[in-house]
């Protein structure tokens, strides 16, 4: 009987353990069954367009205008404009990319399932904000705009996320560390990166590491809030290796900043080490993930709203002073 009591008992202290630390996703392990569902259905401009009739192109992008007004709302029959859209719907480009956009995308509902309930997270901590209307197209290999937000208008390449085996990626010379997360996996989370960039437009109030780490953790954060139940590695955009990596080293990358004196530099190239996206962090070895410092400030921002009950997650967006988000996390990563 004494062993069973000393064994519930030991039960019970994991337990409050877990609930004074944040077991789990903590405090952002919410339900949003509540929520109102939004009306999140992806446009589908790319299919519809592809479709039209080329020899009668005006007439065929004037039927379409209604529906796409964001794309079309232009006089349809400037033949400057029309000779543009020719053009670019018989590039064999563009034509290869919808070819294979059709094949993989030909059903999006369950990405819409996903984006919807990313978007009743949303709702949740912002209340009230303005829901997108989402429209999917060919961008043509604009790799650097997968996902953009305009006028409460999401736009997604879906050109960009045909997967690691679409040969045109490496044919471009895009590296491979970049071909990595142009996945299916990837368009929701890329969504939401978008709409935090719009809804909170980065401002460094320093120009510190800490500051800039900060900022980034920030924005994990909100993923953290909108993607409660995906990967942190997908958050961030590691491979299964790098991610293994960083939570190996957490501790040696912490103590190396704390060493070395890093944390309060404002060299624009060291602090550039530990943030611009690249096969790995040149600071460490060539095992190690990119964006070292993104990582270690979610951690320190992550830590900061897990300890500051108080605060609500719009709170952490608006403070500023990042010594106070790293003095009051109480981060200090286990060795």
């Amino acid at each position: 009987m004494k062993k069973k009591i000393q064994k519930t008992g030991f039960l019970m202290a994991a337990l409050l353990f877990l609930v004074g630390c944040g077991g789990g996703k903590g405090r952002l392990d919410i339900k949003v069954d509540d929520i109102p569902p939004a009306n999140v259905t992806f446009h589908r401009y790319d299919a519809d367009l592809f479709k039209v009739d080329r020899n009668h192109l005006q007439a065929g992008l004037e039927a379409l205008k209604p529906a796409y007004r964001f794309f079309l709302d232009a006089d349809l029959s400037d033949t400057v404009r029309l000779r543009e859209m020719q053009s670019y719907l018989e590039n064999p480009r563009n034509q290869g990319f919808q070819r294979a956009v059709d094949s993989l995308y030909g059903n999006t509902q369950p990405l819409e399932k996903e984006l919807l309930l990313a978007i009743r997270h949303f709702i949740h901590y912002f209340p009230g904000a303005r829901i997108p209307r989402v429209y999917t197209y060919i961008s043509g290999g604009d790799y650097d705009a997968p996902v953009q937000m305009a006028d409460s208008v999401l736009l997604i390449g879906l050109d960009n996320y045909l997967g690691e085996e679409f040969k045109a990626y490496a044919a471009d010379g895009l590296p491979e560390y970049r071909i990595a997360r142009m996945t299916r996996q990837h368009i929701v989370r890329d969504c939401m990166e978008e709409m935090y960039r719009i809804s909170f437009p980065s401002r460094i109030p320093g120009n510190t590491l800490l500051d800039y780490m900060v900022e980034a953790g920030k924005k994990y954060l909100f993923l953290d809030a909108m993607m409660p139940a995906a990967a942190d590695r997908l958050k961030i955009g590691y491979t299964p290796a790098q991610y293994d990596w960083i939570v190996k080293n957490e501790s040696h990358v912490w103590a190396a900043i704390i060493s070395n004196r890093m944390l309060y530099t404002t060299d624009g190239n060291l602090i550039r080490t530990f943030l611009a996206d690249g096969p790995f962090t040149a600071e460490f070895s060539q095992d190690s993930p990119p964006r070292l410092g993104e990582w270690i400030g979610w951690q320190i921002v992550k830590q900061y709203y897990e300890n500051q009950r108080s605060l609500t997650l719009p709170d952490v967006m608006a403070e500023k002073d990042s010594q106070k988000i790293l003095t009051r996390s109480g981060y200090k990563p286990e060795k």
